[in-house]
């Protein structure tokens, strides 16, 4: 057995460290949730709403159960129903495009820029229909899109942008944060985002009093006043413990994301000539590493090899959405956009959390080192 080998493992994920360092400060916070028993909604959220709604800068925060939710009730806040379209880029999370079905409404898909990852905004105008009825840029692994040409372009077109900021907790584009950039922007607390609560959770974030207001009504039965239900609604509600959860945790997350970006720049260090392509981060904006993903046509033999050496890895995403079979009705084939499948056959996240240390991404980068020499 080889030295790599015997070596101590190295997840892609270690959510047990960071609750190891938590746990005094999270242990009061569920408490005060257990003696209120305010199970659903209820103080810990409204205090984490109005926290979240400062740091990212704006005036609104809703809190729901989930990131898909957050796009759902986005597209319901703007009006987006049967036969309208929605552009968004091929190269995502299958959730961006989940809640434009549930709509009736058809996903239109744009390619990504092949520097930052993100919808590019070459093509964003060629992709516009007299059916638009939203855009959604997704700030994919941690970098935000180029947004000032995409927001130029929507307000040429009068069509509202919704950020799909479910991977870009913190992240900063021209000094301004993710989440404060369009019209809506949606989160995901996943326990795994850099924001991660302790099971499912989501957020709307917006400037506008009115949607944030129909926001707050879509996730509790259509209802403003309790058992007077205005309009179609939907159990979309944040649970009382993970506004707990996530009111700690926002308190890290600045420091959480530093050590992301330390980790991000050892491993570029530690990478520079295997022959692999390391993330390439605009000077726009803070990158928040959510995803360390690299890029070569070797990627199953050196997961193979990474696995075999204790070391934990991940694809984001393999299959673009346009080629996936729900989406088949869209009329898209392969080929259709060649930057996001290249990315798809190529991309391979390497384990990346604040607390990796340098011994960690050493040992990662000998087993890639070894296995490109």
């Amino acid at each position: 057995m080889t030295k790599q080998a015997t070596a101590a493992p190295v997840p892609f994920l270690d959510l047990k460290v960071q609750f190891a360092a938590l746990e005094r400060e999270l242990r009061p916070a569920l408490d005060e949730v257990l003696t209120n028993t305010a199970f659903v909604l209820g103080p810990a959220v409204q205090r984490f709403e109005a926290a979240f709604a400062a740091y990212c800068g704006v005036q609104h925060c809703v809190g729901l159960n989930s990131g898909t939710s957050a796009l759902h009730v986005a597209l319901l806040c703007l009006g987006v129903g049967a036969g309208d379209e929605v552009i968004m880029p091929a190269m995502s999370f299958i959730a961006t495009a989940w809640p434009v079905l549930y709509l009736g409404a058809k996903p239109v898909f744009v390619d990504i820029d092949p520097r930052r990852y993100t919808l590019d905004p070459a093509k964003l105008a060629a992709a516009i229909t007299k059916r638009t009825k939203a855009i959604i840029p997704v700030h994919l692994y941690g970098q935000c899109a180029d947004m000032d040409p995409i927001l130029r372009i929507a307000a040429e077109h009068g069509i509202p942008v919704i950020e799909d900021a479910a991977q870009a907790h913190g992240a900063t584009y021209r000094g301004r944060k993710a989440g404060a950039l369009g019209r809506m922007a949606c989160f995901s607390f996943y326990p795994g985002k850099n924001l991660g609560a302790y099971g499912e959770g989501g957020a709307v974030t917006t400037n506008d009093a009115e949607l944030a207001d129909l926001a707050r009504q879509y996730r509790d039965h259509g209802q403003k006043t309790r058992y007077v239900h205005e309009r179609l609604g939907f159990n979309y509600r944040m649970d009382g413990f993970q506004g707990a959860v996530l009111g700690v945790k926002l308190r890290h997350l600045d420091s959480w994301n530093a050590g992301r970006r330390r980790a991000a720049a050892l491993y570029d260090q530690r990478l520079a000539d295997t022959g692999v392509t390391t993330p390439a981060p605009c000077r726009d904006g803070d990158h928040v590493y959510h995803i360390y993903a690299i890029r070569t046509p070797r990627r199953e033999e050196l997961r193979a090899i990474l696995q075999e050496s204790g070391v934990g890895t991940n694809l984001h995403y393999p299959i673009p959405i346009h080629l996936q079979k729900p989406f088949a009705a869209c009329g898209y084939g392969p080929g259709s956009f060649p930057v996001s499948e290249e990315l798809g056959q190529t991309e391979l996240s390497l384990p990346m959390y604040a607390e990796l240390t340098p011994e960690q991404i050493d040992r990662v980068a000998g087993v890639i080192r070894s296995a490109t020499r």
